[in-house]
């Protein structure tokens, strides 16, 4: 077994009776496609049951922490956590990245692509876990590595739709619909950058930036829900 496996191991707390399923939670579809006479498997089937495994244990743990919050907000939280940038932050605090097994074009590949594959790869994990240990330490490693994340996505509001949300509380105060426009776009295609303005009827409430226009419409909803004193509630 190759050192850096033993030495996230030891890193994790987590040593494997089969370290085969250790390594195949790192392995990508397409270092397979470029390694076809590897005798490997790639890691698809452990991410599809680590992503059971990390829905029973989420669901399990916010159920149990917020005995008072409604089913909406709960489904809210559990799919902030989830979500592709909380797993991928958590991978890579883990020091996944180091472990990938990946096509030599993906490996070039360092911004969303590699955040997607990082949570996949942790589900694998997970899934790894599981067959390897059983549902508690699979539930351990969830905990330890990813749960705590729950305390800044309720502090950060980013478990809310900001769209969504500004726009009911908008209708119900003010009965306005939000609209959005363009103040500016910016940069060269590749790295443009937008700046969007949000209206409740002719009122300029707040502007918002991002590198899409959805993303500077999501940044001034949340601007809007600072100023309006709604991101409070």
């Amino acid at each position: 077994m190759n050192t850096v496996y033993n030495d996230f191991e030891s890193k994790i707390g987590v040593f494997f009776n089969n370290k085969d399923l250790l390594k195949q939670a790192f392995i990508h579809r397409s270092y397979i496609n470029e390694q076809k006479d590897s005798g490997l498997e790639h890691n698809e089937r452990l991410e599809f049951l680590g992503d059971a495994v990390l829905e029973l244990v989420v669901t399990d743990f916010l159920y149990k922490k917020y005995p008072s919050v409604a089913e909406g907000r709960l489904t809210a939280y559990r799919s902030a956590l989830v979500r592709t940038e909380s797993i991928s932050r958590s991978a890579r605090n883990m020091g996944m990245n180091d472990l990938l097994l990946l096509s030599k074009g993906e490996a070039q590949d360092q911004g969303k692509a590699r955040d997607y594959i990082l949570a996949n790869t942790f589900e694998a994990y997970v899934g790894a876990v599981y067959l390897d240990q059983g549902y508690d330490l699979a539930r351990d490693v969830i905990a330890n590595h990813l749960l705590d994340n729950i305390e800044d996505i309720i502090k950060e509001g980013s478990w809310r739709d900001a769209k969504s949300y500004v726009q009911e509380k908008s209708q119900e105060l003010y009965n306005e619909t939000p609209r959005y426009e363009l103040v500016s776009s910016e940069g060269p295609d590749h790295a443009k950058n937008f700046v969007m303005a949000i209206y409740f009827g002719d009122r300029k409430i707040a502007e918002g930036s991002g590198n899409s226009k959805q993303k500077a419409q999501q940044s001034a909803a949340q601007a809007a829900l600072t100023k309006e004193g709604w991101d409070e509630e």
